[in-house]
């Protein structure tokens, strides 16, 4: 590979990284950074890729203005048995950035021309600043100032890092004055933002079954909740043959977590707006505020290129581990759904993924897409091996078959389901896992593994 509009190499960490980064950061589709590999495509590698990604993040915090903070990804890779690193730059939305000690000068402002990052043009920079963004979640200032954040310093916590005193000024949560900004008020304790989850018998709006709503408090927590919803609606879809039973959800559960993550990160909340999710008969419908960002393409869209358009939000939901790295969000849930299923306007953007097959019976008999479930219980196969487990109690047995319907679900989304408190939860969960019948696997953004066969 060479290097192209989109790709720099350098064979190890120098003094000029902020200038190519400040190139990318202007530049309308962003691009990636290799160190550790030469201008040939050659790898080199890094004798210490960990200390240098740690200079590098201080570097890139440090030197560039605005706040490059949320608008980089930093990944440790290994090519051909050597460590090298790969920066993720986004194309941000307060250009022009600069390196801080020049100011926006032809010396400190740079954009990406070719392969080349080269000194961006005096008349470039005034058009580019007067164009700037200022109506973003970090220029307002929340309309209530008595704060509290317990909820997302827990949440930080149990990602094994913690949030000093000064966490509201690192996460960029308050404005110049020092006032806390509506990224705060978002992420804060208690806030007004609703966030609605629609159930509808049919295919269309006339008939509301179910309504749930979320938020009034940490979008972190509001965020969680969403997820847990349609993991419980995303249940099992069976169809039996004379041979087998086959049996798959009716969305893919990668996707669909991927697109909900998507509207909250992604939504245009300076108008108050919230993402909004609707459950159909055949379809799920998830629709967020904002059309594309500015100077993105839909070609660029479903290609990955990211420019996210709540900076604070992304690195929040970064350092949580709910989004992996920038831009992998939507080409994750093209693997499973077409292009079609993404509608755009100016201010809007939908995403639309069909149920798959209804399940059909042996003998002919068509059961809806909305059937599958009884008196609260997950139907397959698995339920009648759970059932036949005598050591297990009501309550356990309930749990472990709502892990085996979806193995991501989290103990608050179970809590949800079952109506009972979630410490209720994690004492079943305890002792599922010390009779050895479920592992957790991954951490936080991992996942359950069953053993039925334990014995």
């Amino acid at each position: 590979m060479t290097e192209t509009n989109r790709i720099e190499y350098k064979r190890e960490l120098s003094d000029g990284l902020e200038k190519e980064v400040i190139a990318f950061l202007n530049y309308r589709e962003g691009g990636i950074i290799y160190i550790g590999i030469d201008k040939e495509g050659n790898t080199c590698g890094l004798a210490d890729a960990d200390g240098d990604q740690l200079k590098i993040k201080d570097r890139l915090k440090n030197n560039i203005r605005p706040s490059a903070l949320g608008l980089f990804d930093i990944v440790s890779e290994e090519r051909d048995g050597n460590n090298i690193l790969k920066i993720i730059v986004a194309s941000g939305p307060e250009k022009p950035y600069h390196l801080k000690k020049y100011g926006m000068s032809e010396k400190g402002c740079f954009i990406r021309l070719g392969s080349a990052a080269e000194p961006m043009p005096q008349k470039m920079i005034d058009e580019l600043f007067a164009k700037r963004t200022r109506n973003s979640i970090s220029k307002i200032k929340a309309g209530r100032q008595d704060l509290s954040f317990s909820q997302l310093k827990i949440y930080y916590e149990e990602s094994g890092h913690t949030l000093g005193k000064a966490f509201a000024k690192n996460l960029e949560l308050l404005t110049e004055d020092g006032a806390f900004n509506y990224a705060g008020y978002l992420l804060a304790d208690k806030n007004n933002t609703s966030i609605k989850v629609a159930k509808y018998s049919g295919k269309t709006r006339t008939d509301l079954i179910e309504s749930n709503e979320y938020g009034h408090e940490c979008l972190v927590k509001a965020t969680k909740q969403v997820i847990d919803k349609i993991a419980v609606e995303n249940r099992t879809n069976t169809k039996i043959t004379a041979k087998e039973r086959q049996q798959a959800n009716l969305w893919n559960p990668i996707a669909l977590r991927e697109a909900v993550i998507n509207a909250f990160v992604h939504n245009d909340y300076t108008n108050e707006i919230t993402p909004k999710f609707e459950i159909f008969a055949d379809r799920i419908e998830i629709t967020s505020a904002g059309g594309l960002p500015e100077g993105l393409s839909k070609q660029e869209f479903f290609e990955g290129f990211s420019v996210p358009r709540n900076k604070e939000l992304m690195r929040i939901f970064k350092d949580l581990e709910l989004v992996e790295q920038l831009g992998s969000g939507i080409p994750r849930i093209l693997e499973h759904y077409g292009k079609e299923s993404f509608g755009f306007s100016d201010n809007f953007l939908r995403m639309t993924f069909n149920a798959k097959e209804t399940a059909v019976e042996e003998g002919g008999q068509i059961g809806g897409v909305m059937g599958g479930l009884k008196g609260g219980q997950i139907g397959g196969q698995k339920d009648a091996e759970i059932d036949d487990i005598k050591e297990l109690t009501h309550r356990q047995k309930e749990v472990l078959k709502l892990i085996a319907s979806d193995n991501r679900i989290s103990r608050s989304g179970i809590a949800e389901v079952l109506h009972i408190n979630e410490s209720a939860i994690q004492k079943h969960l305890n002792n599922l896992k010390n009779a050895g019948f479920i592992e957790r696997v991954g951490g936080t953004r991992g996942y359950w593994e069953i053993n039925l066969d334990k014995n």
